[in-house]
C-alpha cells in the first residue's frame, strides 16, 4: 500500500501521459515548472497554458474524465501486480533520463538495478545463424567476470533470447525491453523466459497495460535499450531492422557501439559490418575487446589511479578526485553534492581533469577515474 501522497502523484503521473497532444517534453516542461505532476493538474487551466506546447485545445485534456479514469486502471493494475513505476524524482534510471525523447513513466517489474554500473544492450537479428549464436554466448561469458554487470536487450526472438538465456544460465542480471504492456509476453513462447528473467533480472516498458506488440512500438522500445545502456552491442544484424536503429539511436545519444564483424558476403553480417566502415561502431570479436574500448579493465584503471598522483592537482580539483578515488563511476549531481563546488566551477574542473587524462566522462553524465 503506497502513502496517500505517493498513491495521488503516481496516479497524476499516469494521467499526464495520457493528456492528447502533450507529449515527453512538453510533459517534462510542465514538471520542471510545477515540480509535481499532482500540482500540475490542480493548477487553473489559464496558467497551465503559459507553458509552451500547451494551447487552449490540450489544456481541456487535464479535465478529461476518460484520462483520468483510464489512468487510475492502469493504478489498479500496477498495485496489484507489483510493479514498479518510475518516474521524475522516483528512481527513473539517470542514463535514459538525459535522453531528450525519453518517456515520461516507465514500469517495472523485477530486481535487478537498472542503475548498474556499468549497463550493455547485447541486440542482433531474429534469423541469427550458428555463428552469431557462438559470439553471443562467448561474449555473455566474458561479461560475467565484470562486477556490478547487467545485460539489456529486447526479449524477442534470435540474438536478443540467446543474451537473455545465456545470463540467465550464468547468475548475470539481464532486463528485457518490452513493446507492449506487462500484462502479457510477445513472443509467447518467451514466457517460462520472462518469468525467470522477473527473478533474476526484470522487464521494462513504457506501455500501459493491454497495449498490443503493434510493429510501431518496437522502434520506440529500441530508443530504450540504447538510451538504458553505456554501451549496445550488435551481434549479428542485416542492413537494415530493430538492432541497427537501436545502433543509431545509441549513437545519437552520445553512447558507444560494438559490433562483431562477418564475412563480406553474409547478409546477416552486413549491418555489423557498416557500422564499422562507417565508423559508428568499434569492432570487436570478443568480450576483452569490449571491456578494453570500455576501459573497464580493473589493471588499466589501477594504473591511471597511479598515474594521476604526479600530477599537481589544483585543491577543487582534488576534491572531485578524492569523490571519485574507489568508484566505479559517479553522476554529476552527486559530485556536485559531494564537492561543494559551485555548478560552472564544477564544469571546469572537470573538463581540465579528463583534459589531463585524470578522469574520463561516461554516457549519462557520470564521471570516473582514467
Amino acid at each position: 500500500m503506497l502513502p496517500k501522497e505517493e498513491h495521488e502523484e503516481l496516479y497524476y503521473q499516469l494521467a499526464l501521459t495520457l493528456v492528447p497532444g502533450i507529449g515527453a517534453k512538453t510533459g517534462r516542461a510542465l514538471l520542471e515548472h510545477y515540480g509535481a505532476a499532482t500540482t500540475i493538474f490542480k493548477a487553473p487551466l489559464k496558467e497551465l497554458m503559459r507553458t509552451d506546447g500547451v494551447s487552449e485545445l490540450r489544456v481541456k485534456g487535464f479535465r478529461n474524465d476518460d484520462v483520468l479514469k483510464k489512468a487510475e486502471h492502469e493504478l489498479n493494475f500496477i498495485l496489484k501486480n507489483g510493479i514498479t513505476a518510475l518516474y521524475h524524482g522516483h528512481g527513473y534510471p539517470a542514463r535514459l533520463g538525459n535522453c531528450s525523447d525519453a518517456p515520461l513513466v516507465l514500469y517495472y517489474k523485477g530486481n535487478a538495478d537498472i542503475e548498474a554500473a556499468k549497463v550493455v544492450a547485447v541486440v542482433g537479428t531474429r534469423k541469427n545463424t550458428d555463428y552469431g549464436h557462438k559470439l553471443c554466448e562467448e561474449l555473455v561469458e566474458g561479461l560475467q567476470l565484470l562486477e556490478n554487470v547487467l545485460v539489456v536487450s529486447g526479449l524477442a526472438l534470435g540474438i536478443d533470447a540467446i543474451a537473455h538465456k545465456k545470463c540467465m544460465a550464468l547468475g548475470i542480471p539481464t532486463v528485457g525491453v518490452l513493446g507492449h504492456g506487462l500484462d502479457r509476453i510477445y513472443p509467447y513462447n518467451h514466457k517460462e523466459l520472462a518469468e525467470q528473467m522477473v527473478e533474476n533480472g526484470g522487464l521494462l516498458t513504457e506501455f500501459f497495460s493491454e497495449t498490443l506488440p503493434d510493429r510501431t512500438n518496437f522502434p520506440m522500445r529500441n530508443r530504450i535499450v540504447a538510451g538504458l545502456s553505456d554501451v549496445t552491442v550488435v551481434v549479428e544484424s542485416q542492413v537494415s531492422g530493430g538492432a541497427l536503429i537501436t545502433a543509431h539511436m545509441a549513437s545519437g545519444y552520445n553512447r558507444e557501439v560494438a559490433a562483431f564483424p562477418g564475412r563480406v558476403n553474409d547478409s546477416r553480417s552486413a549491418g555489423c559490418n557498416e557500422l564499422i566502415r562507417t565508423n559508428i561502431a568499434g569492432m570487436i570479436t570478443k568480450a576483452e575487446d569490449l571491456v578494453e574500448m570500455m576501459n573497464w579493465s580493473k589493471a588499466g584503471r589501477q594504473k591511471a589511479v597511479q598515474k594521476q598522483l604526479f600530477i599537481n592537482l589544483s585543491p577543487e580539483e582534488q576534491k572531485v578526485v578524492d569523490a571519485l578515488n574507489g568508484k566505479d563511476s559517479v553522476h554529476a549531481d552527486e559530485l556536485f553534492y559531494n564537492t561543494g563546488l559551485a555548478n560552472s566551477q564544477l564544469a571546469a574542473t572537470l573538463l581540465q581533469l579528463e583534459m589531463q587524462g585524470v578522469i574520463k566522462s561516461l554516457p549519462g553524465k557520470l564521471y570516473r577515474m582514467y
